[in-house]
């Protein structure tokens, strides 16, 4: 068995790292549509959603970073163009949202998603042992978790 730079087998570090991407992708266009929505919500609860939002996609740049710099580490090339990105996307694209529960609703939609994604990549990872990837993904995973109570509580449905 072939083993790549940090010791894991490289057939399947590269099957990780392609789900990888594929996260990377979903990742873009969530950070893109929450930039939407920080620019374009409107009414009673802007100031507040308007850092939220803010806060959310601030957040998004970072992991979409952390995401490509595992690709990265694990010898594979990171998606980066906007191509790719709608090629691999499973999330609603949001245009001109500017309503304060359609915006948290495409928000719990895309996580809910998110979170698939992450499920595939943490069982896969966990396979060969990647604890690189395996610790990021439980890290998105719990975060995300707490997101979507949140924003569950928000809009005030039940869970």
């Amino acid at each position: 068995m072939k083993l790549n730079n940090i010791g894991l087998p490289k057939k399947e570090a590269e099957i990780v790292a392609a789900e990888l991407n594929i996260l990377l992708a979903n990742f873009q266009i969530y950070y893109q549509n929450l930039r939407g929505l920080h620019w374009n919500i409107r009414g009673k609860r802007f100031f507040d959603l308007h850092l939220k939002f803010e806060e959310l996609y601030n957040d998004s740049q970072l992991k979409i970073d952390l995401i490509a710099e595992r690709v990265l580490t694990l010898e594979t090339t990171p998606l980066h163009t906007f191509e790719d990105y709608i090629k691999y996307n499973k999330l609603e694209i949001g245009k001109n949202i500017n309503n304060d529960e359609l915006a948290i609703q495409l928000i719990l939609d895309s996580l809910v998603k998110l979170l698939k994604i992450e499920r595939v990549i943490l069982k896969k990872a966990s396979e060969i042992e990647d604890e690189g990837t395996s610790s990021m993904m439980s890290d998105f995973i719990a975060e995300q978790e707490k997101t979507i109570w949140m924003m569950k509580a928000w809009l005030e449905t039940e869970m």
